[in-house]
C-alpha cells in the first residue's frame, strides 16, 4: 500500500481536512488582511523535503481550494519548488479539474493557464506532468461538437498529460444521492463499506463509483 500524508490550504472550506481517516494537516496561510502570506508556503515544503517520512517513500496529496491555488503556484515558480521537489527524488504532478456543462469553457480555461505556467522555462528542470480529471456531474465535456481532449487548447499540452481520469455521469436519485450523503459525512470509502450507515445497495453503488475511478488509477505508470 502506498504511504501517503495529504495537506488541505483551502482558507474557506476545510473540506478535505474534515476526513478524520485521512489524518489531514491544514496550513493555515492567509493574513489577518485576507491576503495570502506566501512565506506561510516554506512549512509545505519543509514538511516535504526534509520532514522523516520524506525519506520513506512518502506520497503527498496538497488540497489548494480556490482561493489559494494561484498564490501556490505563484509560489512554486518564483521558488523553483518544482525544481527541489526534483532533487529531493519526488515527482511533481499537477491534478486539474475539467467538469463539463455550464463550467466546461472556464475549467477548460483554468487547465490551459495552469498547463502553461508549470512548463519550462518556468520550471528549470523542465515541464510537470499533469492528471486530468474529467467530471461529467454537469453534462458531457463537449465544445461544439469536439470533446474536450479534441480541443487545441488540449492538444497543446496533451503530450504531458499522464492520465485522463473520467468521472462518470451516474443517476443522480441513486448513485448520486449514495455519493452525497458519503461525502456530508466526511467518510472514506473504507468507513461506508465497514460501517452500518449505508445500507448493501447503496454499499455496492459507492464501490462500483470507487471501483471505476480505482481501476483508472491503477493503470497508470506512476
Amino acid at each position: 500500500m502506498r504511504r501517503f500524508k495529504a495537506y488541505d490550504l483551502d482558507q474557506e472550506n476545510t473540506t478535505l481536512a474534515h476526513y478524520k481517516a485521512l489524518s489531514v494537516t491544514h496550513l493555515s496561510v492567509m493574513k489577518p488582511d485576507r491576503t495570502i502570506d506566501q512565506k506561510q508556503f516554506d512549512r509545505l515544503m519543509i514538511d516535504v523535503l526534509e520532514s522523516p517520512e520524506s525519506l520513506s517513500g512518502m506520497n503527498y496529496a496538497i488540497d489548494t481550494g480556490a482561493n489559494t491555488f494561484s498564490p501556490l503556484l505563484a509560489y512554486l515558480i518564483a521558488n523553483h519548488a518544482f525544481d527541489a521537489i526534483r532533487d529531493a527524488g519526488k515527482t511533481p504532478i499537477i491534478h486539474s479539474i475539467i467538469g463539463g456543462g455550464d463550467v466546461l469553457r472556464d475549467t477548460a480555461e483554468g487547465f490551459g493557464d495552469v498547463a502553461e505556467a508549470s512548463r519550462a522555462p518556468a520550471v528549470e528542470s523542465g515541464d510537470v506532468d499533469l492528471v486530468v480529471w474529467e467530471n461529467e456531474h454537469f453534462g458531457p465535456l463537449i465544445i461544439g461538437e469536439k470533446h474536450i481532449s479534441e480541443t487545441k487548447t488540449y492538444k497543446g499540452f496533451a503530450g504531458r498529460v499522464k492520465a485522463n481520469i473520467v468521472l462518470r455521469a451516474r443517476s443522480s436519485d441513486t448513485f448520486g444521492d449514495d455519493i452525497r450523503k458519503m461525502n456530508t459525512a466526511r467518510l472514506t470509502l473504507n468507513e461506508v463499506l465497514e460501517g452500518n450507515t449505508f445500507n448493501a445497495m447503496e454499499k455496492s453503488r459507492i464501490k462500483r463509483v470507487y471501483g471505476d475511478v480505482f481501476q483508472q488509477l491503477n493503470a497508470v505508470a506512476w
